[in-house]
C-alpha cells in the first residue's frame, strides 16, 4: 500500500539515512528549490546520514562544487556519488575487463558546454577521436545540442555494425529544461535505443545497485533504515527497489504530468505508461518539510 506523505516530517524518525536524487529533487539545475534546502537542514538537525546518488554525467568533485551555488551547505552531505564518477573510475582502472585492445574513444557530449572535455581529465590510457569508424567504443556522456533521439540512429547503427561497447555516464531518459518547465531527453534514451537495437551498453547508475553499493560503503548498512527520495520512477524508484530499500516518489518532478488528473488512482495513473510494477513507498509533491 502506497502511502501519501507531506513532507519529510512525516517519516524522518523511521529512517537513519536518506539517499537524494538532484535534479527535480534538489533544484531545477540553476537554483535549489528552498523547500530542499531546509529539509537538507532539518535532516541534518536530526543527525541522518544524507547521501546524494546523482545520475549526472559529471565527475563527482565537479557536482560537490556546485552545491553552494545551488544554495546547499556541501559539508551536510556524506557522500556524493555521480553515475559520470562510476563511469570515469570504470573506464580509468577496469577498461580492459571489457576488451584488451579498447583504445580509441568516440565521446559523445554537447560541444557547447565544458563538461565533457572536463570528463577526458586524466584519462590519459586511451585516445580520443573524431570518428566512429576510428573507435573501439564510445563513451555517452550528454546529448549533442539542438539533437533528437532519432538523429542518432546512423551512429548507432555504425557502432552496431563494429559491434562497440557504449559506457553511459547518464542513463536517465529526461530531465526537466528549467526555462520552460519542459522534458528533455538524456543519454539514457540513446544508450536504451542502442541497446533495443542489440548493442552492449554499460550503466553504472540508477538503477544498476552497483552506485548505491559505493554510496553507503562506508555505512552500518541496514537496509530498512535507509530511504531513497527521487522523481524517476525508472530510475530512483527501481533503483531502490534492486537495492532493497524503501523510496518515495516526488510527483512534481519528471512524472509531473501524470499526477496533473487528481481524479485518477495510482494504477490508473501508471497504467498507460506501463509503470505498475515500479511502486514507492511513499508518494509526495515535493522533498520538503
Amino acid at each position: 500500500m502506497i502511502k501519501n506523505i507531506k513532507g519529510i516530517s512525516d517519516i524522518i524518525n523511521k529512517y537513519e539515512t536518506f539517499i537524494l536524487d538532484q535534479w527535480g529533487v534538489m533544484h531545477d539545475g540553476k537554483v535549489g528549490y528552498n523547500h530542499a534546502i531546509e529539509s537538507v537542514k532539518l535532516l541534518k538537525k536530526y543527525k541522518k546520514n544524507i547521501i546524494i546518488i546523482s545520475n549526472s554525467s559529471k565527475r563527482k568533485n565537479s557536482s560537490i562544487n556546485r552545491l553552494p551555488i545551488l544554495g546547499f551547505d556541501k559539508n551536510m552531505f556524506i557522500k556524493v556519488v555521480t553515475s559520470g564518477e562510476m563511469i570515469w573510475q570504470k573506464i580509468f582502472l577496469f577498461l580492459d575487463d571489457y576488451g584488451k585492445d579498447l583504445k580509441n574513444c568516440f565521446h559523445i557530449y554537447n560541444y557547447a558546454k565544458d563538461d565533457g572535455l572536463e570528463f577526458r581529465e586524466g584519462l590519459n590510457n586511451i585516445n580520443f577521436v573524431d570518428e566512429v569508424d576510428k573507435a573501439d567504443f564510445i563513451l555517452a556522456c550528454t546529448p549533442y545540442d539542438n539533437s533528437k533521439p532519432i538523429d542518432y540512429i546512423p551512429l548507432l547503427k555504425s557502432s552496431l555494425e563494429k559491434n562497440l561497447i557504449m559506457f553511459c555516464a547518464n542513463p536517465d531518459f529526461e530531465t526537466i529544461e528549467n526555462n520552460n518547465n519542459k522534458n528533455l531527453f538524456c543519454m539514457g534514451t540513446i544508450a536504451d535505443l542502442y541497446e533495443k537495437m542489440g548493442g552492449k551498453v554499460i550503466i553504472l547508475g540508477k538503477p544498476s545497485i552497483e552506485i548505491y553499493k559505493e554510496a553507503t560503503k562506508s555505512l552500518n548498512l541496514d537496509l530498512s533504515k535507509i530511504v531513497a527520495i527521487g522523481d524517476s520512477l525508472y530510475h530512483d524508484i527501481q533503483g531502490a527497489i534492486n537495492f532493497g530499500i524503501d523510496s518515495v516518489l516526488i510527483t512534481s518532478g519528471i512524472h509531473k504530468d501524470i499526477f496533473l488528473e487528481k481524479n485518477l488512482s495510482w494504477e490508473d495513473k501508471l497504467k498507460s505508461k506501463n509503470l505498475l510494477n515500479i511502486t514507492p513507498t511513499y508518494i509526495c509533491e515535493n522533498f520538503s518539510i
